[in-house]
């Protein structure tokens, strides 16, 4: 399971294969990530606070969300066993849609240790190319919990190698399989890095997917870029995903790396097309009914 090609650094693996290369170099960010130190501890304290009450004042109290389900995440934020990791999966519309989610977490949730606790709050992959283009904008993302991920370069990556030792460790991470935000909303085949992820986490994560529909009217993907107020937003959380049976077939049958990340991206999508039905049907209502 774990053979897979020499390890390469964010500049070599961005340029194999024709790959785009990395304007900034964003080496020095994974060893920071991988082993925090105390001033990053107390900045990340900051951060996170700071987004994450930020994201509640603009998607709750500025915005007119209607939430369905989200006690499933809150209740495996707070009561899942220690050590047991936790991985979210959402489309991808806007990119207010992390941390603009999470500003959907009750206030009975979101205590000081929790909103401040950097082992509580997610782990997120971020785009390279747009959240890591210099030193500024890397350290505020660092702090943040964002891992620069480079759209393109593959699933053996220091971005995917990263989210595998957070989960490994018991944390929340969270992914947006379709690897952009996919601003024609179109039904893009999952990148296969989650199933990469999932596949080599020794102890399945727990998986809940995520949809929403009308983040791009509260921040859009075409200038003017600044947020808006007062939009209908819909978040559905689904159950989580049961890939008992699947992994108990992938690790059984001689079945290649690369085709078992097929199947578990597949799966994936499955239940997460699924998901996008029931919160379309929902938002539909939601519009119908004000």
């Amino acid at each position: 399971m774990n053979s897979k090609p020499p390890s390469m650094n964010g500049v070599a693996a961005a340029a194999a294969g024709a790959q785009p290369l990395i304007q900034y170099n964003i080496d020095w960010i994974f060893p920071k990530l991988r082993k925090p130190s105390r001033l990053w501890h107390i900045a990340s304290t900051g951060v996170i606070g700071l987004v994450g009450f930020f994201s509640k004042i603009v998607i709750v109290w500025l915005n007119k969300a209607r939430v369905h389900n989200i006690e499933v995440l809150e209740n495996l934020l707070e009561n899942r066993p220690k050590g047991t990791p936790l991985l979210t999966v959402s489309n991808h519309h806007s990119c207010f849609d992390d941390p603009g989610m999470w500003g959907l977490l009750r206030l009975r949730l979101l205590k000081l240790r929790n909103v401040c606790n950097h082992n509580v709050i997610r782990w997120s992959m971020a785009a390279h190319d747009i959240c890591f283009t210099n030193k500024y904008h890397s350290l505020f993302f660092m702090y943040g919990k964002c891992i620069p991920v480079v759209r393109g370069a593959g699933v053996y990556q220091p971005a995917i190698d990263l989210c595998i030792e957070k989960l490994k460790l018991g944390h929340w991470v969270h992914v947006f399989p379709e690897g952009k935000v996919n601003m024609t909303k179109e039904d893009l085949r999952f990148k296969w890095g989650v199933g990469r992820i999932i596949y080599e986490t020794p102890v399945l994560p727990i998986i809940v997917p995520i949809w929403h529909i009308g983040m791009e009217t509260v921040l859009p993907n075409e200038p003017p870029y600044y947020l808006r107020l007062g939009k209908k937003l819909t978040y559905n959380f689904g159950k989580p995903i049961d890939l008992n049976s699947v992994m108990e077939r992938l690790r059984a049958s001689p079945v290649s790396e690369e085709e078992a990340r097929k199947i578990i991206t597949d799966k994936i999508q499955e239940e997460m097309m699924v998901l996008k039905e029931e919160t379309e049907r929902l938002h539909f209502d939601y519009i119908k009914s004000s």
